[in-house]
């Protein structure tokens, strides 16, 4: 009742506030204006908008002289897991960057422990000068074409649906569950009916599109071209704007927006992996580019923040109104966008680009090792040559589809001379075409995918991981088999990672012993671990930017068309298993 009683008198200058920020620009997401005046704070809220200066002052006064204030930014859709980073370390490296709150799919850490895994991100995400929204992963494992480290069903996921940070169910990447109305997924949704369901459907359309949407999932984030984007639209799904390390697809889809529409599109980066939130790009770099492209900025604005936090029914967040709670982002202007202070529920957590708040960690609920492989040598690497073409998974530039194209060995078969020679197929350097394999690390089944990609690169060595979505098993792509067994068993021994391997020497590694996926350092560490490693891969003569991020979608059997598992080889517009010859 106090704190009631403060907040009104402070609101209407009666008593002294916490905090004024002086002389503000600030954007008002409701009137869609620019609002001269001061700002008053009072504890964790927001009193007032106007000119305190007359009144009682606060205990602290911060002149801002004309710079603007925006509400916190929110990212709508991200896997914290991919930054590498724990919930705490990745706090601090976002915050900096505008972002005060974010919507949270666990799935990563889901696939490989389960309940452990979410309970450990719950756990150690308090108390990090942010604020995480968890939405509870709806495909663990993603589909029955590989190997999780977890199952988890209706009743695994309904305790946590009330927990106070929890809005919602994650993803629901198997569509063709929802359109076939499988049980354990109609259950998920009904247990999350009054709450929000996150869509994950590349490439649906038509009369499935409508039975996707008829299930209550009223979100997307896998639009590549306009036109999905605007079949999806119309529909009445939230059209969130993807802008991260693996995908970009803002270039593409943000010429939609438009005034009439604008309050249908978030932005989200999914994923953001370290060097490049080292670099200042999370939601702040997808407004600047948006304002860039022709956006309205108080229309980008809303995009990053009142759009995101009205669709998770996030309370008295994403605007700037007396009570609403005290998550600001202060910056110099529109075009350079450089943020000079940030406030989370009133408290200075970031300025001049370095994190400010509480250092004090909060730990989560201890995990077990993950990575458990059975015995393993280069044999199970071998594919035989039966003198037929192969498929082979061809990446596709900047994006995590693939295409699938068909190779003839050049070696073959010659039973005239000795019927052991050539009699398996390697990888083809000058064609760029590479050995891949997917090692099951969950449950020691010995279980091992092999295949062959086009577009890394490599002249020599092999690189391997354990993030590979979503089961995140071991995968490896190589120029032999050698490198590859040594690199698996580099990763089994450190619990995890990414590592680059050349004539069975460590060229570089990036240790992840948390659930193979996290680090312990923090975001600086990791990314010179991360810069090291990709140095390496280069001189190994990878053109692409990071042949990680490429090389952890190629296991995922959701996105179209050939994608490979610990199982096989999947044609993913099948949604089933097919073999590596073809005709």
């Amino acid at each position: 009742m106090q704190n009631y009683k403060k907040l009104i008198n402070v609101a209407r200058g009666k008593d002294a506030g916490d905090i004024l920020l002086k002389n503000c620009k600030i954007i008002n997401v409701y009137s869609s204006k620019i609002e001269e005046g001061d700002l008053m704070l009072v504890g964790r809220k927001i009193a007032g908008i106007g000119k305190y200066g007359e009144y009682k002052r606060a205990e602290k006064i911060i002149d801002l002289s004309g710079a603007y204030v925006s509400p916190g930014f929110i990212d709508a859709h991200v896997h914290i897991e991919s930054s590498m980073l724990t919930p705490f370390e990745y706090a601090k490296a976002i915050v900096p960057l505008g972002t005060t709150s974010a919507i949270v799919d666990p799935h990563e850490i889901a696939n490989v422990l389960g309940q452990d895994g979410i309970k450990f991100m719950l756990e150690s995400s308090k108390n990090h000068n942010i604020s995480f929204y968890f939405m509870l992963p709806s495909c663990v494992p993603a589909t029955h074409l590989e190997t999780s480290g977890s199952t988890l069903l209706a009743k695994d996921i309904e305790p946590f649906i009330n927990e106070k940070w929890v809005r919602g169910l994650g993803e629901v990447m198997n569509y063709p569950g929802v359109i076939n109305t499988n049980q354990d997924l109609m259950l998920k949704l009904l247990i999350s009916k009054n709450k929000r369901a996150d869509g994950h459907a590349p490439g649906l359309k038509g009369l499935d599109l409508n039975s996707y949407v008829a299930a209550g999932i009223l979100s997307d984030h896998e639009c590549i071209d306009i036109n999905e984007a605007k079949e999806k639209l119309a529909k009445g799904m939230k059209i969130l704007i993807r802008e991260g390390s693996g995908a970009k697809n803002l270039d593409a889809l943000i010429t939609l927006v438009n005034d009439k529409n604008c309050g249908r599109f978030s932005f989200c980066t999914d994923d953001r992996h370290p060097e490049d939130l080292v670099s200042g790009q999370h939601i702040n770099y997808s407004i600047k580019k948006a304002i860039k492209l022709g956006v309205d900025p108080i229309t980008a604005i809303k995009m990053a923040t009142i759009n995101t936090a009205e669709h998770y029914k996030i309370d008295r967040k994403g605007a700037i109104v007396p009570g609403y709670w005290a998550d600001l982002v202060i910056f110099d202007n529109f075009k350079a966008f450089n943020i000079l202070k940030v406030f989370r529920s009133g408290l200075l957590v970031a300025e001049n680009n370095k994190f400010v708040g509480k250092s004090r960690q909060k730990k989560g609920s201890l995990i077990r090792g993950t990575v458990n492989v059975g015995f393993f040598d280069r044999n199970k690497l071998k594919v035989k040559n039966e003198g037929k073409k192969i498929r082979v998974i061809k990446l596709v530039k900047n994006q995590i589809i693939t295409e699938e194209e068909k190779y003839l060995p050049i070696e073959k078969v010659n039973k005239n001379i000795n019927k052991n020679i050539n009699k398996n197929i390697n990888a083809n350097i000058e064609k760029d075409i590479l050995k891949i394999a997917v090692i099951e690390r969950h449950l020691a089944s010995g279980n091992v995918g092999v295949g062959f990609v086009k577009g890394f690169g490599l002249k020599q060595g092999a690189i391997a991981s354990t993030v590979a979505h979503d089961s995140h098993n071991i995968i490896i792509v190589g120029t032999n088999d050698e490198d590859m067994e040594v690199a698996l068993h580099k990763l089994v021994e450190c619990q995890g990672g990414e590592i680059a391997v050349v004539d069975g020497k460590v060229r570089a590694i990036l240790p992840l012993p948390i659930a193979g996926l996290m680090s312990k350092k923090n975001v600086f560490e990791v990314t010179k671990q991360k810069e090291k490693l990709l140095s390496e891969v280069k001189k190994m003569g990878s053109p692409l930017a990071n042949p990680f991020i490429t090389m952890s979608f190629l296991a995922l059997p959701v996105i179209p068309k050939l994608k490979i598992t610990d199982l096989g080889l999947v044609d993913v517009s099948k949604f089933d298993f097919v073999s590596l010859y073809t005709n």
